[in-house]
């Protein structure tokens, strides 16, 4: 890995996570991980387009399932460009952005799989009432900022989200 951690501050501050809470995801990462490439491998020996074994080619930057775990779980909690991304994992951004994309619905299947996925939607408000039972404190993130416009009806309405006028 890039950066290595010295101690759990350090842990909290890259993944916002502590050991405790790593250690309890990187069983259940690995598992999800080994099933999701088993299914390729099957699914390439069936269409034919299996190559190799399982386990050959090179190893990449991200030899072991700590290493990709804390790949994705460093995104999650920076949110870096691909860039900044690659140099922390020391590798080229093409590589960070195909790793992400490849390790973070890992990740979400590991959480879902853990029951640790919020849920996002809810179809009464009953449902929501349920969920929010047993919490003392509720924080909605609902920020919108009013953007000033162009008057010019040439230029393109790029910023317009499709709202109506507010009233002032």
């Amino acid at each position: 890995m890039g950066v290595p951690i010295r101690d759990e501050r350090q842990l909290k501050a890259f993944t916002g996570l502590s050991h405790a809470q790593v250690d309890h995801l990187l069983p259940v990462f690995s598992e999800v991980y080994a099933e999701t490439q088993q299914q390729k491998y099957v699914e390439g020996v069936v269409s034919g387009a299996r190559t190799r074994k399982p386990g050959g080619g090179a190893k990449g930057k991200l030899p072991t399932m700590l290493d990709k775990l804390l790949f994705v779980l460093y995104d999650y909690k920076t949110y870096p460009t691909f860039d900044v991304l690659g140099t922390q994992f020391a590798m080229v951004r093409s590589k960070a952005h195909e790793n992400l994309h490849k390790l973070s619905p890992l990740l979400h299947k590991t959480l879902v799989r853990c029951e640790m996925m919020p849920q996002r939607e809810f179809k009464t408000p009953d449902e929501l009432k349920a969920a929010l039972k047993g919490a003392d404190r509720l924080i909605i993130d609902a920020t919108e900022r009013a953007y000033r416009r162009s008057q010019d009806e040439a230029k393109p309405r790029e910023h317009d989200s499709g709202k109506k006028k507010s009233l002032r």
